[in-house]
């Protein structure tokens, strides 16, 4: 069975867009009327954003899709996006329409499950391409490549900020799936074989959908639970889960701050 199952959608106009939707709730006082941040940090932890709002003092602004916080150490140019779910579908819809504001660059931040057998407990991995065994990108890209990868230049930027900041990650590719409870040896195996390093539930979607809207995105992730054990090891509120998250925070709003915050937005390179 093809996906998307009508393969000859892509030619097709969508019936509505992301800033048909961002108007919508614009007009109910649901969305934000100003310029847009500059840059926008993905968080899908919880503990993450405590630490955040403990540190910034960040106050949210109406977003429609969960919350949107400027940062106030980087005059509101670097916002960091929070309790809008997690999964390809949830980020997909919140990224359309933070680009569809204004956006055009972004880095997702969170956990994800070691598949190398080399990587332990809170290490960091800076994300090279990854695997789309979710849905969503198949419905952005008609090319059925089993990878997308994210940003060139962004990405190699991200990995400055971790070394600048002693923090170093391993580079490699992810697995995203959408069926968390479906991971399986096979699968472990077979994308050990690949040279993945680790598996998580959005970065495909959101890779496909800013190659298609001409938005730059790094990724990386902290391991918060170890897959290539024969046992499963979940340690998601260990100190170094926590720690790794806190250290990838601060270079991401480094590198949207500093490095790119004057920068100005790539061409998309794809088209719908």
């Amino acid at each position: 069975m093809p996906l998307p199952q009508l393969p000859t959608k892509y030619g097709s106009p969508a019936v509505f867009e992301p800033i048909d939707h961002l108007d919508y709730f614009r007009g109910m006082g649901m969305a934000p009327d100003g310029p847009p941040p500059k840059g926008v940090i993905f968080c899908y932890q919880r503990s993450l954003l405590r630490h955040i709002l403990a540190e910034e003092g960040a106050t949210p602004v109406p977003c429609v899709v969960g919350r949107l916080y400027p940062l106030p150490s980087t005059g509101g140019a670097v916002a960091v996006a929070a309790e809008f779910g997690i999964g390809a579908p949830a980020a997909a819809m919140l990224i359309e329409l933070l680009i569809a504001m204004g956006v055009r660059r972004f880095v997702s931040i969170g956990t994800a499950g070691g598949i190398d057998p080399r990587l332990k407990i809170g290490d960091l991995t800076l994300c090279t391409e990854a695997y789309r065994d979710e849905g969503v990108s198949h419905h952005y890209l008609e090319d059925q490549s089993p990878t997308v990868a994210p940003d060139r230049a962004l990405s190699a930027a991200f990995a400055a900020a971790l070394d600048g900041a002693g923090a170093s990650a391993m580079h490699g590719p992810t697995w995203t799936t959408d069926a968390a409870f479906r991971e399986t040896r096979a699968e472990i195996a077979h994308y050990q074989e690949r040279g993945v390093l680790s598996v998580e539930m959005e970065a495909a979607a959101l890779f496909a959908i800013c190659a298609v809207r001409g938005a730059a995105i790094a990724g990386g992730f902290v391991i918060s639970d170890v897959l290539a054990e024969p046992v499963w090891n979940p340690q998601f509120r260990a100190e170094a889960t926590a720690a790794g998250l806190v250290r990838l925070f601060t270079a991401a709003k480094a590198v949207l701050y500093e490095a790119f915050g004057a920068a100005k937005p790539p061409k998309p390179n794809i088209k719908l």
